[in-house]
């Protein structure tokens, strides 16, 4: 006689996948950035047009130079001479509308990394595979400053030396000249700092249009609402922008600048930068985790 053996149920265990690696969500983030045609697109453009009209302020400066008529004679002796304006060929590799493009190209790819993910619905399966959003928002906040520093220094440096090789008969400078390294590392640090900015307004908004109205509005409007000497406490607010910061260190110490009652010191300048990196990913992490998808 047999006796029949019943073997009881398996139960069903999920298995626990370990928690994603760093490396493994910049991974992601690089694949999900460049799988964009648009992204590529943007930045090229982007980077062509900023380069084109620096290029292009190079040449028309060397064009009116070459026509100049020469300094008149020194005055009779009793007489006030007066002083030569001297051309500053720093001035030609960072033209304000040129960065002031830049500005607003980083900060609106800064806002899509985070929104290009909420409007297609792709952030639910992310954070689904990574329930850490902390540790993705991190990964897009890392992935974006090394892409947009890279594409700052390009831009930075290719402007530069094409502009002052244009320049190079009428006092063009190198990069050892004085300031000409400070005003190419700010310009190189800008597109990472307004990329951060637009994801952390992405972040709050959560809305395209709005968002890039928020970006443009800080970054380039905000600032020029205080501008002026009048009162002190408008001039400092003014000098915590981006944008003001830019201003002073892209400026050449060899030249005289008019005086200003509360200028900006290059220590502050730079502080600003940190600042404002600092605020954005504090913002864009602590909101992705606070607010529901």
């Amino acid at each position: 006689m047999t006796t029949r053996t019943v073997s009881e149920p398996k139960t069903y265990t999920p298995a626990r996948h370990a928690p994603a690696r760093f490396r493994d969500l910049l991974t992601a983030e690089w694949i999900k950035l460049w799988s964009l045609r648009s992204t590529y697109w943007v930045l090229g453009a982007g980077a062509l047009a900023v380069i084109g009209i620096n290029v292009n302020a190079a040449l028309s400066n060397a064009d009116r130079l070459a026509h100049q008529p020469e300094l008149p004679p020194a005055p009779p002796p009793g007489f006030p001479a007066k002083p030569a304006m001297l051309f500053d060929p720093l001035s030609s590799a960072f033209v304000d509308p040129a960065w002031q493009l830049l500005m607003v190209i980083a900060g609106t790819v800064g806002a899509l990394v985070v929104l290009g993910e909420y409007t297609t619905g792709l952030i639910r399966t992310t954070f689904a595979a990574v329930p850490a959003r902390r540790a993705v928002t991190a990964a897009k906040a890392t992935l974006l400053s090394a892409v947009m520093l890279v594409l700052g220094t390009v831009v930075a440096g290719a402007s530069f030396g094409v502009t002052q090789a244009i320049l190079q008969d009428h006092h063009g400078m190198s990069i050892g000249s004085p300031g000409a390294l400070r005003a190419v590392a700010a310009s190189a640090l800008l597109a990472p700092v307004c990329a951060l900015v637009g994801m952390a307004f992405g972040s709050l908004v959560r809305h395209a249009a709005g968002t890039v109205v928020a970006v443009v509005g800080v970054l380039l409007l905000l600032p020029m609402l205080f501008r002026g000497e009048t009162y002190r406490w408008v001039t400092e607010i003014g000098n915590a922008m981006p944008l003001t910061s830019w201003e002073a260190l892209v400026r050449n110490p060899a030249r005289d600048y008019p005086v200003e009652k509360y200028p900006v010191p290059i220590a502050e300048a730079w502080i600003v930068f940190g600042a404002w990196s600092l605020v954005a990913v504090v913002v864009a992490v602590a909101f992705v985790h606070r607010r529901d998808v």
